[in-house]
């Protein structure tokens, strides 16, 4: 047994002597056809990075708008239900919320919201009102990703001492303050003086609604039922204990909520659910849409340069048919001849291959990052935009690639000098 495992390493490491020694020949020829080789695995890694970047850009515009959350909105019946009748308007308010947060057991989180629009705002004789001033609960930060960057989010005293007190979007508190500190100042919203606690940093989000939280004013739910209308929401928020019971808290809010206000919890038209699970699942088929895609093209790219190893094989077996009627002569087997040339194949494709993913990891560092949600909300952080980079996936798919490649292209030669005919070839001019 282990005389055989010796002659199988020896025969290996002969392979692998003689395809350098052949290789070496015609350097020249050599380095062309790797050139192609690395140009495209360059292609194929560069194009899976753009695709994962894609990918985790699209997250993080999506997670910005709250990470798991779900915005339902009081609509109208499309089914008799109760002695009710179908069309009814349903209204939801501040105790719905209270009772969903108390008896949907897979909610982490829940908040009312009242939103008001064309609210005047003050500061120091500065005036705007195009805010969107949103009433919430303290939870609603955490759900939403509301995180301020200067200054903090509202806590459950601020909402049971009643304070007045806001958090102002990264839009407003420019509109306010221009480049001067926000936090500590008072502005007046409808006549009424609040003090600011916390500052947004302008905020990535593929979602939103009522308008951006760039140009909202949040304050604890509480304060704003002394100043606005907030008899009625506006939407209910909450968020699920973990991504996959999302689907599971939304039927159980269907069922609180039904069973309140006396309509079928089938009755879907009653309550529209805009989930964070939903819009996810189309920016993963986007994304794996698109990364099919550039795998493609890139396989396409490397094919190319794989044909080039073809023929350069298929030239070399020309060249040494004479070569190989002598090796078969002196007693080669069509297995030795088969894996000389084949392991000529593999370590062209397999050296310009290495060469090609340390030259693609270069042009990741070069290019770096590739504008994409960064101009759209005229941020320069290049936090929402693509940031090039080989991930272990990349690599492993991008040699998967190459391996493929190196089979398809070296096999056919390799089988073409196997089964030549010593006789035939030793005649060969």
């Amino acid at each position: 047994m282990m005389q055989r495992i010796r002659q199988s390493i020896y025969a290996v490491r002969m392979s692998f002597s003689q395809a350098w020694f052949a290789l070496k020949l015609r350097p020249d020829r050599a380095m062309l056809t790797m050139a192609g080789i690395a140009w495209g695995i360059i292609a194929v890694t560069l194009l899976l990075a753009y695709g994962n970047g894609f990918g985790a850009a699209m997250g993080y515009g999506l997670d910005n708008f709250g990470h798991g959350v779900v915005v339902c909105w009081p609509a109208q019946t499309s089914e008799q239900a109760g002695g009710q009748r179908a069309g009814r308007q349903i209204r939801l308010t501040e105790d719905d919320a209270k009772l969903v947060q108390s008896e949907a057991t897979l909610l982490r989180g829940v908040s009312p919201e009242v939103d008001h629009h064309g609210t005047q705002v003050e500061y120091l004789g500065t005036s705007i009102s195009s805010p969107v001033i949103r009433a919430v609960w303290p939870s609603y930060g955490a759900m939403r990703s509301e995180f301020p960057d200067q200054g903090r989010w509202f806590e459950d005293e601020d909402e049971a001492q009643h304070r007045r007190v806001v958090v102002l979007g990264s839009q407003v508190k420019q509109d306010l303050f221009g480049g001067r500190p926000a936090v500590g100042e008072s502005i007046r919203i409808a006549g009424t003086s609040f003090l600011v606690i916390g500052t947004m940093e302008k905020k990535i989000q593929l979602s939103n609604y009522n308008g951006s939280d760039d140009d909202s004013i949040f304050m604890p739910f509480s304060t704003a039922s002394q100043i606005f209308d907030t008899r009625y929401l506006t939407v209910l928020v909450f968020s699920a204990r973990a991504t996959a019971l999302t689907e599971a808290g939304i039927g159980q809010v269907r069922q609180i909520l039904a069973r309140e206000h006396r309509f079928s919890p089938l009755d879907h038209q009653a309550l529209l659910m805009d989930s964070w699970l939903d819009i996810k699942k189309m920016i993963d088929g986007l994304t794996i849409g698109l990364q099919i895609l550039l795998s493609f093209i890139g396989a396409l790219t490397l094919g190319i340069g794989g044909v080039g190893v073809m023929n350069i094989m298929l030239v070399s077996v020309n060249e040494r048919t004479r070569e190989i009627g002598l090796r078969k002569a002196l007693g080669a087997t069509r297995r030795r001849i088969l894996g000389q040339f084949f392991t000529e194949a593999m370590i062209l494709v397999m050296s310009a291959g290495v060469a090609g993913m340390a030259l693609a990891q270069l042009a990741c560092w070069l290019v770096g990052t590739v504008p994409l949600l960064g101009p759209l909300y005229e941020d320069t952080t290049g936090r929402g935009d693509i940031h090039l980079g080989l991930s272990p996936s990349s690599v492993i798919l991008s040699f998967v690639i190459l391996a493929v490649v190196g089979v398809l292209s070296g096999l056919i030669p390799a089988r073409r000098a196997a089964a030549m005919d010593p006789v035939d070839s030793l005649r060969y001019e």
